[in-house]
């Protein structure tokens, strides 16, 4: 894309933001107000910037439009609950945990690499919420089996329960490098780490199931996985692993653009001015942008399998995502790999 046309798109983002489309709620599955003939000007200037026809339309680059329909106050009761949240420290992590904090869980682990700023952050969230003392520190390094092999060890010497595992860390745009087992580190970080953590942990999980029926995995996509390979690897294992196990919700989930800081090990003289401008101009606030895991995460009207986008907007994901053949052969791909280190699921 030119810079011009960057350029436009962003400037018609913000045009539009205290506007609507024209379709009056009926396309953007919302009730949208002021109608007018916005949604085609919009629509003219994003294909004009280089974006397709189908991805200008405001369920997809204008996706601030959508109306939420799950709010904070609609988180439930979560007495006796035991959550694990994964990248808790910062970003969307951090905003789940303090969103479900306030909702009387039993304890809240907090798993992340760094023990300073771990500790750091729940000494953060405990003066935001004095009243809940629950949330633990959880060591755990993704881009490394045994690290992931010794924080779900850890997990299960203090706890018998497991009602929420949201799979939310993750790294982008880092330096080439390889995990402490040999694989590109985004791809070990992001798709094999949580994956061997999500099947140490799957026992207890569908053991919580007997007490609990909304036990359940999330697992953060994309909505680029069209055009980032390991979103779309994350997406397929997610959706195989439901069609096998049906005993908790298995729920994959993009939050959107959100205004975390996981683009900021992004290089480039272009690249990373360009991000830290989008995000900054475009990007969803943080507390509003984890409602999408968070309604993944506990609402009963999230479906077992199915992929939502913007707070429970069900998504059918790209043509890639809709590849069974495809998904098969990642998930049995990653089960290759993990077979060393955990029973393979057929």
């Amino acid at each position: 894309m030119k810079v011009t046309g960057i350029i436009a798109f962003l400037s018609a983002a913000m045009a539009v933001s205290a506007k609507s489309c024209n379709r009056g709620g009926v396309y953007c599955g919302s009730s949208l107000l002021n109608k007018g003939n916005y949604h085609d000007h919009i629509v003219a200037v994003l294909t004009g910037a280089g974006i397709s026809t189908d991805d200008a339309h405001c369920t997809k680059c204008l996706r601030f439009l959508i109306v939420p329909t799950f709010g904070s106050e609609d988180i439930p009761d979560l007495r006796d609950q035991v959550i694990i949240v994964t990248g808790g420290n910062v970003g969307l992590g951090y905003e789940t945990i303090r969103q479900l904090s306030e909702h009387r869980p039993a304890r809240i682990y907090l798993a992340a690499r760094s023990r300073p700023k771990a500790e750091q952050a729940i000494s953060d969230l405990k003066k935001l919420n004095p009243t809940f003392d629950g949330i633990r520190f959880l060591q755990l390094d993704l881009a490394s089996f045994e690290s992931v092999k010794g924080a779900a060890a850890e997990f299960l010497r203090q706890e018998s329960r497991l009602d929420i595992l949201v799979n939310n860390a993750g790294i982008m745009m880092t330096p080439a490098g390889l995990t402490k087992d040999g694989y590109e580190i985004q791809f070990g970080t992001n798709v094999l780490g949580p994956a061997l953590l999500t099947q140490l942990l799957l026992p207890t999980l569908c053991n919580t199931a007997k007490v609990n029926s909304q036990a359940r995995l999330v697992m953060l996509s994309s909505a680029a996985h069209a055009r980032a390979p390991r979103e779309l690897v994350n997406l397929h294992y997610a959706k195989a692993l439901a069609e096998r196990e049906s005993r908790i919700k298995i729920i994959p989930v993009h939050p959107g653009m959100v205004a975390t800081n996981l683009h900021h090990a992004s290089t480039g003289t272009f690249l990373k001015p360009f991000l830290s401008t989008a995000i900054f101009l475009v990007g969803t606030p943080v507390a509003k942008g984890a409602l999408s895991q968070i309604f993944a995460a506990v609402s009963p009207d999230a479906k077992h399998g199915q992929y939502y986008g913007l707070i429970g907007k069900p998504e059918p994901g790209s043509k890639l995502a809709q590849n069974h053949d495809l998904q098969e052969k990642v998930f049995k791909f990653i089960q290759s790999e993990l077979s060393s280190h955990v029973e393979p699921i057929s």
